[in-house]
């Protein structure tokens, strides 16, 4: 199978680089499909599950938080705020997290706060998404 290059980078740290058969991301306008040659393209990432496969290797997973991609060439970069593996998840603090921004949502002090806690759900929920999903 062909690759491409790829570059997966949360603010903190670098996801993965390398080369790449597939790549699979959350985007404003729904999962987004990359393989090699794919035409040139940039999008929103929103939070989701990132899906990628390196030669020889089994899918990896990662709970990603918003950012940016972009396709040129037979590369790709991924900017995101926040990339987590399965692995680096803290299951009770992600269900910890989940609890306390539905909470905040029914105080809904003000409408920033209940944005806020809208998007704190959503990261949380995603994140036991991913750490679900790395069982089956």
């Amino acid at each position: 199978m062909d690759t491409f290059q790829v570059h997966i980078l949360a603010a903190d740290k670098t996801l993965y680089e390398g080369p790449c058969e597939s790549l699979t991301i959350p985007t404003s306008d729904g999962e987004q499909g990359i393989l090699a040659h794919h035409s040139g393209m940039m999008a929103t990432v929103r939070t989701g599950t990132l899906r990628y496969r390196a030669p020889g290797q089994p899918v990896q997973l990662a709970a990603v938080s918003p950012g940016m991609v972009k396709v040129e060439g037979n590369e790709v970069l991924v900017l995101v705020d926040s990339a987590e593996r399965p692995e680096e998840i803290d299951e009770a603090r992600a269900r910890r997290e989940a609890d306390e921004a539905r909470e905040a949502i029914l105080q809904k002090k003000s409408i920033q706060e209940y944005q806020l806690a809208q998007a704190a759900l959503g990261r949380a929920l995603n994140r036991l998404r991913v750490v679900k999903a790395r069982g089956l």
